[in-house]
């Protein structure tokens, strides 16, 4: 009887931690629930490592992943998997066996908040994997250099730099790939690299080759406004908290986390900030860039008085490296044509859905592919045990973009 009742009270106590009321028109609640539950688990656990100065909250949980997630570079019939470096760059290469003699090549960047994860995790191995196979594509999938040890614009460099290497004559001779049918992508903070990377190298005329593609998912773009719509909306929708972003954030921008309430409130983009002009403003005014379908009944949140000294302590939050969704118009229209993705249950949606009415004013062919059930993440959460149906759906949109386009 007792053992009846410690088994029903634990139940009762999991049952508590795992229940969070979400939203309706999320795909498959009770998974994401699990999920979340699971990542506040390593992120409490990580905090109090952290207080305890064990260590920094970011190395228990890297660990975690590298214990999960990590694998080794292993072959299959189908693709010839290796690592190898790109520029310096630590680099898993997927080739495809046989199909034509000329490859398609995509270069991608994982997520994880500029920290975490690697593009040796199972996820993204899978991911690539596929992708190397479904294309018959040689894809190369970056580590680059991570917080807290490596801080902007070391992550930039790194994306920079093994993107440089890819596109070198070298590189596409070695792997066949074709120099007219390359790609950048990646998602989340990796998007980010991504969108900047094809920024900095459509200008470039050194270059042997040009990407013909970015595909960017869900992607980070902009660090000056946390009361976008989606940010208000979903502040409290797993799995990317508006809090744990706003913290992402001042660890890839090498801020003090101190610092993290201004952000919240917009006190570093208010008015009196004199390091941000209209035209910078203009370029993140969601009144203007989202339809009336995402803007719904939210206003915006912008003060006449703030923290005036922000910008100046961390000056790449107006750096177009750091935040490509402030680059000019200019700039824009060199890239090549884009693929946006947007999850509704993401505070990141409106940083994509902005990125692309912008490149699309500034002549930029955009597919723009949003999935009203979809949130944070859901693409790399394609595969067992962890598989989501939106997670396959967006896998799958997105490697026939590719394909269709690349």
């Amino acid at each position: 009887m007792r053992l009846r009742l410690a088994g029903a009270v634990l139940l009762s106590a999991a049952a508590y931690y795992v229940y969070l009321p979400l939203p309706s028109g999320v795909s498959e609640p009770w998974k994401l629930m699990l999920l979340d539950a699971l990542f506040r688990s390593f992120m409490q656990a990580s905090d109090v490592a952290h207080a305890l100065g064990v260590c920094h909250r970011v190395h228990l949980l890297n660990q975690v992943v590298s214990w999960v997630e990590v694998i080794e570079a292993r072959s299959c019939p189908a693709v010839l998997v290796t690592d190898s470096a790109l520029g310096g760059v630590p680099t898993r290469v997927f080739q495809p066996k046989g199909g034509k003699k000329l490859k398609r090549g995509v270069i991608y960047f994982h997520g994880g908040g500029w920290a975490l994860g690697s593009g040796r995790m199972r996820s993204y191995d899978r991911l690539c994997r596929k992708m190397a196979e479904d294309l018959d594509a040689v894809v190369m999938s970056v580590d680059y250099r991570l917080a807290p040890e490596a801080v902007f614009p070391d992550q930039y460099h790194d994306a920079l730099a093994a993107s440089r290497a890819f596109l070198s004559a070298q590189v596409l001779e070695r792997y066949s790939i074709d120099p007219g049918r390359v790609c950048v992508s990646g998602d989340s903070a990796g998007g980010n690299l991504a969108a900047a990377v094809a920024q900095e190298l459509s200008s470039d005329d050194s270059l042997s080759a040009r990407f013909k593609a970015q595909a960017l998912i869900y992607p980070v773009l902009q660090a000056l406004d946390f009361y976008t719509p989606s940010y208000q909306q979903n502040q409290a929708v797993p799995i990317l908290y508006r809090p744990v972003m706003a913290r992402f954030w001042l660890q890839y921008l090498g801020a003090d986390a101190s610092l993290e309430p201004l952000l919240l409130a917009n006190n570093h983009s208010s008015l009196d900030q004199p390091a941000i002009g209209a035209d910078t403003r203009s370029r993140l005014d969601w009144t203007s860039l989202l339809s009336g379908e995402r803007k719904k009944h939210f206003r915006p949140v912008l003060k006449e008085t703030g923290s005036p000294g922000v910008v100046g302590e961390v000056p790449a939050l107006v750096d177009v490296r750091a935040a490509p969704l402030l680059a000019e118009q200019g700039v824009l229209g060199k890239t090549p044509k884009a693929y946006v993705m947007t999850c509704e249950f993401d505070v990141l949606r409106d940083d994509g859905l902005m990125y692309a009415k912008r490149l699309q004013d500034a002549g930029v062919t955009v597919t723009s592919d949003h999935y009203d059930d979809g949130f944070h993440g859901c693409m790399v959460f394609a595969f067992l045990p962890m598989m989501s149906s939106v997670g396959q759906r967006s896998m799958n949109n997105f490697i026939h973009w590719l394909d269709q386009n690349l």
